[in-house]
């Protein structure tokens, strides 16, 4: 007679073994997308003003971006340093402003009606309600400080 095993528990430790695999994968996306929300929040890069235009100084920096939002929530707003640090990459509220002043800007804004966008110190046209809207911009006087 052979010396035939029947393993029953074959099929179902290698069943084990793939969801356990299929688990900790999940958990190290799950963490990775949980530490880069954590890193980009801390990020101080936007400068969140409450001030009106009208009262800027003439010694006042322009800045080189700034989004307005004027609906009650603008959706996701991103604005990276072109192959480098995503400095904003959320939803802006009514009211809410956020300038930078990077030297180059890459820009998606995904509903370009409900954001007013000053590039330079000069506005650019509204887009339309529901329409995404990405573009580059550089600063035209050169900050030799920044």
């Amino acid at each position: 007679m052979g010396r035939h095993r029947s393993d029953p528990m074959g099929m179902a430790r290698l069943a084990l073994i793939g969801l356990g695999a299929v688990l900790l994968v999940a958990a190290v996306v799950v963490g990775a997308r949980a530490l880069m929300g954590v890193l980009s929040a801390a990020d101080p890069a936007p400068v969140v003003s409450a001030t009106p235009k009208a009262s800027a100084t003439a010694a006042e920096r322009v800045p080189t971006l700034s989004v307005v939002c004027r609906a009650q929530t603008c959706p996701l707003v991103l604005v990276r340093v072109p192959g480098g640090d995503v400095l904003n990459d959320r939803d802006l509220s009514s009211g809410e402003e956020i300038s930078f002043f990077d030297a180059e800007l890459d820009v998606a804004v995904e509903d370009a009606g409900t954001v007013d966008i000053t590039v330079n110190g000069t506005p650019r046209p509204t887009g339309k309600a529901g329409q995404r809207e990405t573009f580059s911009v550089t600063r035209s006087d050169p900050d030799p400080q920044g």
